[in-house]
């Protein structure tokens, strides 16, 4: 069966929702018709003028990029810029566009493990976790129905929480209603006041699946009317957030830290502040420009925050604290290549993904 891009796009949005990008990105379905076939696919950091070359060349009608080529909205595509110029020749040629951004920043198995995978670190936590983004569902069920019902819920996403799932409450309790003449009911009979053995089930949910949730709750539950509530939860969710924190094995001295960080990220350069305090045990670290986690890293205890974009006088804040190391944008992100096509293979085999040979970093070093 012919897998389209819709297949794909649902799927990497299965990892990392579009709805945990931030409100500035433009994640998402960039060029393109969902209802393409897909022929091939090429991964890749930034996608520019030269890396549609490379998937025409290479005949591949989808780029996956992690950065977007379109930010903030266009309002003419006439050639004018590199932007509008990757635009116009993606949409000549009949190449899909889609970039899946800071949703894979966001989650707990998305760029930022993949940066500590390379460091090697352990233990890891997301380090600054987002609010608002899970959802508590309460319903009814007859007794009997009970363990059906809640495997639909588990089934569709419902009672995850960390490293344990099909997570619940139940409260047992009794039931009343009254079935009108139009009801059709599944216990009771009209016009006749109903006593049932119900149990109050409660989970939660990432507050993105809302509708898989409550088709499963509508089709597993045997009442014609479902008695339900949604109730949007503050709590921080420990699997969705910015940054991430974990552990080196053995604490190492400062320099030799910087040196094998030098080497396991392929750097070049590390723009770092003084080096003070003790050795290296907590490591935060934060892909792209992350000089807003560094208050996060301080309260977190870290020794050091590797990211990128640090401005001058922003390295004053680490004030002997913390070690900043700023190791470059594209050299902290570089490696989600790898990430995005080790996802992709396990899923699809009919086609060709391959992995961008253009090198896209626009700053060079002497």
């Amino acid at each position: 069966m012919a897998v389209k891009i819709k297949d794909v796009t649902d799927y990497l949005e299965s990892i990392a929702p579009r709805s945990y990008q931030e409100s500035y990105d433009n994640a998402g379905l960039i060029t393109g018709d969902p209802t393409w076939v897909v022929q091939g696919i090429l991964v890749t950091l930034d996608c520019i003028e030269s890396v549609v070359d490379e998937a025409i060349a290479k005949r591949c009608n989808l780029i996956v990029a992690h950065h977007p080529i379109v930010f903030r909205g266009l309002k003419k595509l006439n050639g004018n810029g590199y932007v509008e110029r990757t635009v116009i020749k993606a949409i000549k040629n009949d190449i899909a566009i889609y970039a899946i951004h800071t949703n894979l920043d966001n989650v707990h198995t998305g760029v930022n493990r993949k940066i500590c995978e390379k460091i090697g670190l352990k233990n890891l936590r997301i380090l600054s976790p987002k609010k608002e983004t899970l959802t508590k569902l309460v319903t009814f069920i007859p007794t009997e129905n009970a363990e059906n019902v809640l495997a639909a819920l588990h089934h569709a996403g419902a009672g995850e929480i960390g490293n344990y799932k099909n997570c619940s409450f139940r409260l047992n309790g009794t039931g009343t209603f009254m079935p009108t003449d139009k009801a059709n009911p599944h216990i009771g009979e009209a016009n006749k006041q109903e006593y049932v053995e119900e149990v109050r089930a409660e989970v939660i949910f990432p507050s993105y699946l809302e509708a898989k949730i409550l088709k499963a709750l509508r089709q597993s539950h045997p009442y014609e009317e479902v008695a339900y509530y949604l109730t949007p939860l503050l709590n921080e969710n420990q699997e969705v957030g910015s940054g991430m924190i974990g552990e080196l094995e053995t604490p190492i001295e400062p320099l030799a830290f910087l040196t094998g960080l030098k080497s396991s990220m392929d750097l070049q350069v590390i723009r770092h502040t003084k080096i003070s305090g003790g050795q290296i045990k907590k490591v935060a670290v934060c892909g792209g420009s992350g000089s807003f986690m560094l208050p996060h890293a301080l309260q977190s205890g870290a020794d050091i925050l590797v990211t990128a974009d640090f401005k001058y006088h922003e390295f004053f804040d680490a004030d002997n604290r913390i070690i900043i190391a700023d190791i470059g944008h594209y050299e902290s992100e570089v490696f989600t290549k790898e990430l995005l096509q080790d996802v992709l293979m396990k899923k699809f085999s009919t086609f060709a993904i391959i992995f961008s040979e253009t090198a896209t970093n626009p700053i060079s070093y002497l």
